[in-house]
């Protein structure tokens, strides 16, 4: 396992980070995406950590709270020592009734990130995302939350996730101008069948420095390819799940070639998609849950898959974006500017 440093900040992480989103669901949504419990969850952590991961993230909202309960407890029952792993966890989303149970308010970033480390059974987070952006609350007053829980040292690192470009720019300026903790990094959704990311916020954070944290590689399992020609994916969460989003028209000529190029490498498309998000230079670390110690096994063979500049010309050209503006306007400057 290679290992990377986490946007600008002084943070070394795994370039395959381990994602408890499927730990403790019961039912609803949560059922849908994952129901381990705590034996499993122990199995599922020691086969990560064996493999050199040493980012584990989870929210508040996973399963109520449940997914922060197991990952802390797997990380006691397995005796891993505090330094040796970096934990991250999410708050933004309602936990309760009422409307102060939710957002980024100062009230509640300060009155979750307490429940978050109880949960945990940890004397500090390593990195706090706030997990949506909530427009009723002041950016500014979110961002002094932030800083007022690393300033007491229940927090080392903030981060965003799924922030609008102009959202995280405004957030950083704001950080910069009042001497607040800098934004560490985004969380966000990026794979071959969605690379919208590519338009502002990719550009944004390589200018600033800011970390990517991916999630959902796979497109909710799309890209291991059985959901197409038809497939129902059997026991897959798209089944029960929709989401993401995806476009299955543009979809379907990817999962071709991903096939192909999994063919030559003697691996899995799920394993190329992987890669494919590890050799771009924005990425620091690439999120994967799994619901079975075999299936973290088979996506982890991704780091050893190494794409030639034939394969990743091929899954370009399948993915690639359509042409909007600004993008074509900006391309013609970037040449000009080359000519100059």
């Amino acid at each position: 396992m290679r290992m990377r440093k986490f946007g600008n900040s002084g943070l070394i992480v795994s370039e395959i980070s381990f994602g408890a989103m499927t730990f403790g669901g019961t039912d609803g949504i949560w059922g849908q995406v994952g129901r381990l419990g705590q034996e499993e969850a122990d199995a599922l952590v020691k086969a990560a950590l064996d493999a050199g991961i040493n980012l584990f993230d989870t929210a508040n909202i996973y399963a109520h709270g449940r997914s922060e309960e197991i990952l802390g407890q797997s990380l006691k029952n397995l005796g891993v020592a505090r330094d040796d792993v970096v934990v991250a966890t999410k708050a933004a989303s309602a936990m309760g009734e009422g409307p102060n149970r939710r957002g980024g308010s100062r009230g509640h970033i300060l009155a979750e990130a307490r429940a978050s480390l109880k949960r945990l059974g940890l004397d500090h987070i390593d990195l706090y995302q706030i997990h949506a952006f909530d427009p009723a609350t002041p950016i500014e007053e979110t961002l002094e939350a932030l800083d007022t829980l690393v300033r007491a040292g229940d927090v080392n690192y903030v981060g965003l996730s799924n922030w609008a470009a102009w959202q995280i720019m405004k957030a950083i300026g704001i950080t910069r101008a009042r001497n607040l903790a800098p934004i560490t990094s985004l969380q966000a959704y990026y794979t071959l069948v969605g690379r919208e990311l590519e338009r502002e916020i990719a550009p944004l954070l390589s200018s600033e420095g800011v970390g990517l944290m991916v999630w959902s590689p796979l497109a909710g399992g799309y890209l291991t390819g059985k959901y197409s020609d038809g497939g129902d994916g059997a026991g897959g969460r798209q089944t029960d799940l929709d989401f993401p989003p995806i476009d299955r028209v543009r979809g379907e000529p990817l999962i071709e070639v991903l096939r192909a190029v999994a063919d030559k490498h003697d691996s899995q498309p799920a394993q190329i998609a992987i890669a494919w998000l590890l050799k771009q230079p924005v990425v620091s670390t690439v999120l994967v849950g799994a619901k079975r110690v075999e299936q973290l096994q088979a996506n982890l063979r991704a780091i050893e898959i190494a794409l030639d500049e034939e394969d990743m010309a091929r899954l370009d050209a399948v993915s690639a974006l359509p042409n909007e503006y600004p993008g074509w306007s900006l391309a013609q400057t970037a040449d000009r500017a080359v000519l100059a």
